[in-house]
């Protein structure tokens, strides 16, 4: 496999768009504080022809310092593995995840205006755990255990148990994220074959196991080139014996 061909490989992009979303999170926020506008009715207002536009902008508007940090941290860590581990897929999951999550939060919601891009955390979260724990490869199985335990929790908040807060929007992006952990198909690497685990492997022709004797001995092998050389004799009866050269050296006495 070519390194290009390997799906985990770090880019620049991996953390740079993950960045530049949350800053943007962060400077539409900024804008509000600056000029002193309220955006909360771009926000998704449910079965209304004017609150479909927050299907678009709600993830984009926050109500306060700590709700847009709460929703900061996760989407920065999520969106970094969504673009590390799903490269291919990552574009498509977070910009049909934005306008699926703020559909289905536009059919089942309050009639209220809900603002935040804690939807998207939530698609994030479902879509990151079941394609990893579906996929059955070691590393998108570990990244499922790591979200386990990092947002587990986010779990109780996709029930109506605190008030203020868009408990409709949680449940869609949880199911739109375990949709999509269905519909988006994923190459994964395969695993390296060794020669030992090919089918038409012999043990007899392997150049390292020729090392070994039946009782797994290692046994040092001359190479060609220190074997002696043999010569045949006339009577092919008798067995090939190595020709061997005698050299003397003789001294006078004296020297």
């Amino acid at each position: 496999m070519k390194k290009s061909d390997n799906p985990f490989i770090f880019t620049t992009g991996t953390i740079a768009f993950p960045i530049a979303f949350v800053m943007i999170l962060w400077l539409v926020y900024w804008f509000e504080i600056r000029f002193n506008v309220i955006f909360n009715s771009w926000g998704v207002y449910p079965r209304s022809v004017e609150g479909l536009k927050g299907i678009l902008f709600s993830p984009f508007i926050h109500g306060s310092v700590k709700h847009l940090f709460n929703n900061s941290i996760p989407l920065l860590v999520l969106t970094t593995a969504l673009f590390y581990f799903y490269r291919k897929e990552s574009w498509k999951v977070l910009l049909f995840g934005l306008l699926l999550t703020g559909f289905f939060t536009w059919l089942i919601g309050r009639p209220s205006y809900h603002i935040g891009a804690s939807g998207i955390v939530y698609m994030l979260v479902s879509f990151l755990f079941f394609k990893g724990v579906f996929s059955s490869y070691y590393r998108l199985i570990a990244l499922s255990l790591i979200i386990v335990f990092l947002y587990g929790g986010l779990l109780w908040y996709v029930f109506p148990i605190e008030k203020g807060i868009s408990w409709e929007g949680h449940l869609s992006g949880l199911f739109v994220g375990f949709l999509f952990s269905f519909f988006f198909k994923t190459n994964i690497e395969k695993p390296k074959i060794y020669k030992w685990e090919q089918d038409d492997y012999s043990e007899e022709e392997d150049a390292f196991m020729k090392h070994f004797d039946e009782n797994g001995n290692f046994v040092e092998l001359q190479k060609e080139d220190e074997i002696p050389e043999v010569h045949k004799e006339s009577n092919d009866a008798e067995p090939l014996k190595p020709k061997v050269t005698i050299r003397y050296t003789f001294k006078k006495k004296g020297e």
